[in-house]
């Protein structure tokens, strides 16, 4: 890869939008700020009958990657696109997950235009940006569907938008599938099916059984985009940097917006990781000393930590007897499933596979509301995720 651009200039203009990150905290159990949401609901519903989204975004994506051939982007026509279809959608998020896409990617299109940024930068910058705003476009869809529960044709339609969100981001679910051997498309197939099961059975549990794995399994894609090995951004910036550091940049600014994706969660949790993640993606940091190793062990702990916290939660509501145990125990696993390659290099296969099978009785055990069996699946789950953490230091 060899691209030429005003280094300088870009990482100064990069200082302005890559930042400080959002403070948006997208965990499901946080409180929405419940005026802006509800304001934005019904602009958002017409939004959505006016605009094909995919379609928009698409042809923003095609303008822009006229600049890895070297051409002349037009960025009036990206920015009129962006402005006329795409910003009021990401407004709407960054109200709801108290977020700054909107600033970001407005910040990143000006500097396209006048130069001060590259354009294969701001192509990367708008395109992972973009699919945050899709993602989390998901998870309102099913906040939505949680709060219509019962109002069959409404949730059906939330239903449907979440799907077309999904489907503008699968391209990237599946570049990671042919990457890693991995069947996440699969996965996240099967998570729809059983919401849209849920919902004919009017099976609320089963619903949220299944968003979660389509959450979680969205959220593995990201990680194996950023800082898994040996094909995330990490390892592809470090290896680019030994031969062409300057554009090794184009490749740490794809991982530093991959990570904004996950930035929320995993920072609500593990905050040292995060910070550590982001500072070594952000392109104001030395790009020669990018260490995807130690990047790498962060996720790990940090994931490892989120299910440690899952699985906290699980025992709280186990022993009031409610669903929601089962619930975050099926969360605590599919957060043992994203990292189960690392804890197979950690532990071993035998007690990866060890883990993974006690992980799912316990889901079993959560929904059959055992208290007594739990408590002791739970203790194990947990001191096993510990050794975790500080094996991955």
């Amino acid at each position: 890869m060899s691209i030429k651009f005003k280094l300088l200039a870009a990482t100064a203009a990069l200082s302005l939008v890559l930042g400080a990150c959002g403070k948006a905290e997208e965990s499901e159990t946080k409180p929405k700020v419940e005026n802006k949401e509800k304001s934005a609901e019904k602009k958002e519903a017409e939004q959505t009958e006016e605009v094909d989204y995919a379609k928009v975004f698409s042809e923003a994506i095609t303008e822009l990657d006229k600049a890895k051939e070297g051409k002349d982007v037009d960025f009036a026509k990206v920015t009129d696109l962006y402005n006329k279809n795409l910003k009021e959608l990401v407004q709407n998020r960054d109200a709801e997950f108290e977020d700054t896409l909107d600033e970001k990617i407005t910040a990143a299109l000006t500097a396209g235009k006048d130069g001060s940024m590259d354009k294969v930068v701001v192509r990367q910058i708008f395109d992972k940006l973009m699919q945050k705003v899709f993602y989390t476009s998901i998870k309102h869809d099913f906040t939505e569907v949680t709060e219509k529960w019962g109002k069959t044709d409404e949730v059906n339609g939330e239903l449907e938008e979440a799907k077309g969100y999904y489907a503008i981001l699968k391209s990237t679910v599946e570049k990671r599938d042919a990457a890693y051997g991995t069947n996440l498309v699969s996965v996240i197939d099967g998570g729809f099916n059983e919401i849209e099961t849920a919902i004919k059975n009017n099976d609320q549990l089963s619903f949220n059984l299944g968003k979660q794995v389509v959450d979680k399994t969205l959220m593995k894609t990201f990680y194996l985009a950023t800082g898994a090995l040996p094909n995330g951004y990490a390892t592809k910036t470090a290896a680019e940097a030994k031969e062409d550091a300057v554009a090794a940049k184009v490749e740490q600014a794809e991982g530093w917006a991959f990570f904004q994706s996950l930035y929320s969660y995993l920072n609500s949790h593990a905050a040292e990781e995060t910070a550590f993640i982001e500072k070594s993606f952000t392109l104001e940091s030395d790009v020669k000393a990018l260490d995807p190793a130690a990047v790498n062990k962060a996720f790990v702990r940090g994931f490892a930590k989120i299910a440690i916290s899952e699985y906290s939660e699980s025992k709280e509501f186990l022993e009031k007897g409610e669903d929601k145990a089962a619930v975050t125990g099926l969360e605590g696993a599919l957060f043992i499933d994203i990292i189960g390659e690392d804890i197979k290099t950690l532990l071993g296969e035998d007690a990866y596979k060890t883990l993974n099978e006690k992980a799912q009785k316990y889901v079993d055990t959560a929904k059959a509301k055992d208290k007594a069996a739990g408590d002791a699946q739970l203790n194990d789950l947990i001191s096993t995720l510990n050794t975790i953490v500080e094996k991955a230091k």
